[in-house]
């Protein structure tokens, strides 16, 4: 009989393995001798240690799902069970008890983990659904369809949820896009509607703007334009593809019109210009007849004068005051002077002339106000208006007082 401290081998060449609750039979030997016997079950046990120890690393190193560890653990409790070996059969189920623990607490953890995971997932879905539904309602129809999609890509990079959640979330994340999709589509078909209304009115406007290009009625073809030019910008913008050929159209009309009228008032402007230099020759002509000297020599002299100037024309409207009061000034200075002289022939006027020398003199002092006043303004355009009606004056006035010497006054 051969023996060791977990196994022994009778006469009949039966195995048995010690345990706590006695020996139990492990099998029949008869090959060789009861060593060999005792330590081919021994390895048969050494093999259960080693499984067991690459279940145990398998569990702490890998992903092993609970359910495929636990099926390695009960294959091998069932050979420990079966009383196939010899040794320490209870340290094995011990470990084996021990793994069993740690299978079960990384059920627990990988459970919790699942539940922590789907509320995160869960939370995430929701958020989506919000913004997507809040999208659903914008405007900004670029920017809005850009960030749906994005949602799309993220919703399917996130775990799906028990079927009844995931299906009710998909549904409102799926009808959000589907509303956006919607009002897009009516808001753009509506834009198409009104382009092509916009293309319409601007083919109208094109065709009445090529219609007066040619026009030489300079004032009311301008005012035209800038009506058309109005209803242009309130008519919108055409298709892209009609547009810019559109207003090339309409642009080239109005600068074909505007060039000949900018031409013709240049031409106008310069005969203009060359006029008021002769008419301000003119009115310095006239301006060399006061004070008069020979009243009738001054007549004779001014209606030359003022003949020729009507038969100059237009001068530039801005300067046709200035150019004209020179003239009216020299005009009134003959004409007071006319006055003066037959007042002074005029018997009953020696009675007025020492009045009228009061009111001349008046008038000069007056204008050498408003002079002053004009200059201290800085209106020297109005002060030099003003000196040469006072030079008529004071013309007039040392005629008066002439006169007046005359009258013996």
């Amino acid at each position: 009989m051969s023996s060791d401290p977990w196994g022994r081998v009778d006469e009949t060449g039966t195995v048995y393995v010690r345990t706590a609750d006695g020996e139990q039979v492990v099998g029949s030997w008869q090959a060789g001798t009861p060593d060999e016997a005792l330590a081919y079950f021994e390895r048969k046990y050494e093999g259960l240690v080693v499984e067991i120890g690459l279940l145990e690393r398998r569990v702490k190193t890998t992903d092993l799902s609970s359910k495929d560890a636990q099926v390695a653990v009960d294959h091998i409790r069932e050979q420990v069970d079966a009383h196939h070996a010899v040794g320490d059969l209870a340290a094995l189920r011990t470990r084996l008890d021990k793994l069993v623990e740690t299978v079960d607490a990384r059920r627990e953890e990988r459970k919790a983990q699942r539940a922590k995971q789907s509320d995160e997932a869960r939370h995430s879905k929701e958020a989506l659904v919000v913004e997507a539904e809040e999208l659903a309602q914008s405007d900004q129809w670029r920017a809005a369809g850009e960030r749906l999609r994005a949602l799309v890509d993220t919703w399917k990079g996130l775990p799906r949820l028990d079927r009844k959640s995931d299906d009710e979330l998909w549904h409102r994340f799926s009808h959000a896009r589907s509303a956006f999709s919607k009002r897009r589509k009516a808001h753009f078909a509506s834009l198409d509607a009104q382009r092509e209304e916009a293309r319409k009115t601007k083919e109208k406007l094109v065709a009445e703007a090529e219609s007066l290009s040619a026009s030489a009625d300079w004032g009311p073809t301008a005012a035209r334009y800038r009506e058309l030019m109005a209803d242009w910008k309130a008519a919108g913008r055409a298709q892209r593809e009609h547009e810019d050929d559109l207003w090339n159209r309409f642009r080239g009309a109005q600068d074909v019109f505007f060039a000949a009228r900018s031409s013709v008032f240049a031409e106008r402007d310069a005969e203009q210009t060359e006029n008021l230099k002769l008419k301000e020759e003119l009115a310095e002509e006239a301006e060399k007849l006061v004070p008069v000297q020979d009243l009738k020599a001054a007549r004779a002299a001014f209606r030359s004068i003022n003949e020729r100037w009507e038969a100059i024309g237009h001068v530039p409207r801005d300067a046709r005051p200035k150019v004209e009061a020179r003239m009216h000034a020299v005009e009134r200075a003959l004409q007071e002077t006319e006055d003066t002289e037959w007042r002074r022939t005029n018997p009953e006027a020696r009675a007025r002339a020492a009045g009228l020398t009061g009111q001349l003199q008046a008038a000069v002092d007056k204008l050498q106000g408003q002079i002053e006043t004009a200059r201290s303004a800085g209106n020297n355009a109005k002060a030099d208006k003003l000196q040469r009606e006072l030079d008529g004056r004071q013309a007039l006035l040392e005629q008066a007082l002439k006169g007046l010497q005359e009258f013996g006054g």
